[in-house]
């Protein structure tokens, strides 16, 4: 499922209404989405009434009829570091804590956690220049041993933290990829050119509900998606090729100068994309997977199977998706 869990409207810091978040949500096809305004921040709020449930309740009918599910969220801002948080499948946020003074972080994070949120970190490499603002601090792991954090943002917008793609594979946390919307999406990216769309994170439920995404969420079932490139726990990320790609049996051989050569099929019938990389067997060196596409594989005859790195697949900061076919 396509779902963005962090994005903005006039309710805090972005510059649309919600309904346009709605239907930007529909026209890209998303499944699911949050409204995750700003609990501490309100640039508007001389023109727009500062109320933490209202852009949500006024796009609840709307999404119902574009048949996109509405997960209700909020973005808690703290100071960086720690940073802020977004809390996502929340209640009633009337009640949350706007004074960021560093002393209220704890409380303002357990607010959610209080009411069985799903709390992600968000974008923890946006202020390098900031002492402890790309590093593992002990109020962090202090609120993954409380069960009151649950996942990063490994890509938000066109930010890829890759430390953080290590953090979510290490502390066993989910990775989150996000666009973090305030303009129009179609002023940010220009969808007008191939594999350009807002991030987003896959989220691999088994059925098209509220609690089945919450359900793959806590289990860590997510994959990144910016583009081009993906981001994710090695075993989500190779479940999500082999659902994407397929070889199909040799359809031809030819042989030269004493070698046999066999040829396949190998077929992408997705909308993602990958860049195979061979890097273990004698077969074609490079191949590109266009969305929805096929290509031409050639391998050696005699071999059992040939491995390749999916280099635009990150299952660690240093380590692309690596994949083998059997032949």
């Amino acid at each position: 499922m396509k779902c963005d869990f962090h994005t903005h409207t006039v309710f805090s810091d972005g510059l649309v209404w919600p309904n346009i978040r709605a239907q930007e949500a529909w026209e890209e096809g998303l499944d699911a989405m949050a409204l995750t305004e700003h609990i501490e921040y309100h640039p508007h709020k001389d023109y727009v009434e500062v109320n933490h449930n209202r852009s949500h309740e006024l796009i609840e009918n709307l999404s119902k009829r574009n048949n996109v599910l509405l997960i209700k969220g909020t973005e808690i801002t703290r100071q960086t570091p720690p940073g802020h948080f977004n809390a996502i499948f929340i209640g009633d946020a009337s009640s949350y804590i706007e004074d960021n003074v560093s002393e209220k972080d704890w409380k303002a994070v357990m607010k959610a956690a209080d009411q069985n949120a799903f709390i992600f970190w968000n974008h923890p490499g946006w202020k390098p220049n900031i002492e402890g603002s790309y590093e593992w601090l002990p109020f962090l792991e202090d609120l993954r041993k409380k069960n009151a954090l649950h996942g990063i943002e490994v890509i938000n917008g066109f930010g890829f933290h890759m430390k953080a793609l290590d953090w979510c594979v290490d502390k066993g946390l989910t990775v989150m990829g996000t666009s973090d919307i305030h303009n129009l999406v179609g002023h940010d990216y220009d969808r007008s050119r191939k594999y350009v769309h807002r991030t987003m994170t896959l989220v691999m439920a088994k059925e098209r509900t509220p609690e089945s995404i919450r359900e793959a969420l806590d289990a860590g079932r997510t994959v990144a998606w910016a583009s081009k490139y993906l981001a994710g726990k090695e075993e989500n990320v190779k479940n999500l090729f082999n659902a994407c790609v397929k070889l199909m049996p040799s359809h031809y051989s030819q042989e030269k100068n004493g070698v046999r050569t066999n040829f396949y099929e190998i077929q992408n019938k997705s909308d993602l994309y990958f860049e195979l990389e061979l890097t273990s067997g004698k077969g074609t060196q490079k191949i590109t997977l266009y969305p929805m596409s096929s290509q031409l594989l050639s391998a050696e005859a005699g071999q059992q199977s040939l491995s390749y790195d999916v280099t635009n697949a990150y299952v660690r900061s240093d380590k692309f998706l690596n994949i083998s076919f059997s032949l």
